[in-house]
């Protein structure tokens, strides 16, 4: 049986901006419709539409005036790259700016790829912060952050309120703790039962998995994530020159 593969919704609206940009239906300096007019078109929630404008922006094709809309940049000369790594993405989101995302908090297992990167003993227990990420109504991310002990314990870290300005700037606010690198690793794995039940897939389902070590400057493991992704709803890319 052949499957057709839709690119999710925003991605949608990512590349139909970049081909009328390309074509010249957008040609450099021009403004591009409103947020709303760019919702009312692909029949989408306006929260979508930005996720596409802020990717656009970070990869260069268009650029944003406060108070005037976003303008034409034109075509960079690595287009396909993604500027946003997407570890440092997490480190700085804002949870508070989103709306239907599920937080959860506690002390748990992590998985051993965490415990690892965090030179934690196998089978002991760590802080954590979970969130299910929604997407056009849809649950589509689980993302899970994990402390070394005493980091996040009487924190904001172990609130299940939204967490203002991430991960990374509360850390440096509250814990004088700074990241100076993370490394990145990403796999294929089946979904553990909690992404599972949260993502409403099956057991059995592959996912994307990304694990993340943010560290300081001397190399110290100071927080570790693990982000599962289905792996019918996400895809990954890269581009790089070799002049």
């Amino acid at each position: 049986m052949v499957f057709e593969y839709i690119p999710p919704k925003y991605a949608q609206v990512i590349a139909a901006v970049q081909r009328r940009i390309e074509s010249g239906e957008y040609p450099p300096g021009s403004m591009l419709p409103s947020e709303h007019q760019l919702s009312g078109e692909f029949g989408i929630a306006r929260p979508t539409v930005v996720r596409a404008l802020r990717v656009l922006r970070q990869e260069g094709w268009i650029e944003t005036q406060q108070g005037k809309g976003s303008f034409v940049r034109g075509r960079p000369a690595l287009a396909e790259v993604a500027a946003e790594r997407r570890g440092r993405a997490e480190l700085e989101r804002d949870e508070s700016a989103r709306a239907g995302d599920v937080i959860t908090t506690g002390i748990g297992a992590p998985p051993a790829r965490v415990a690892a990167g965090l030179g934690a003993r196998a089978g002991g227990e760590l802080e954590f912060r979970r969130l299910l990420i929604h997407q056009d109504g849809e649950a589509s991310e689980v993302v899970t952050w994990w402390f070394p002990p005493g980091l996040a314990g009487g924190t904001a870290l172990a609130d299940p309120a939204p967490l203002r300005g991430g991960v990374r700037q509360f850390l440096a606010r509250a814990r004088s703790v700074r990241i100076d690198h993370v490394i990145e690793h990403v796999t294929a794995r089946r979904a553990a039962p909690h992404e599972a039940r949260m993502l409403g897939i099956s057991r059995t389902a592959p996912v994307l998995a990304l694990y993340v070590t943010a560290r300081d400057a001397s190399g110290n493991p100071v927080a570790a994530l693990d982000l599962a992704m289905p792996g019918d709803l996400h895809e990954l890319e890269d581009a790089y020159s070799v002049s």
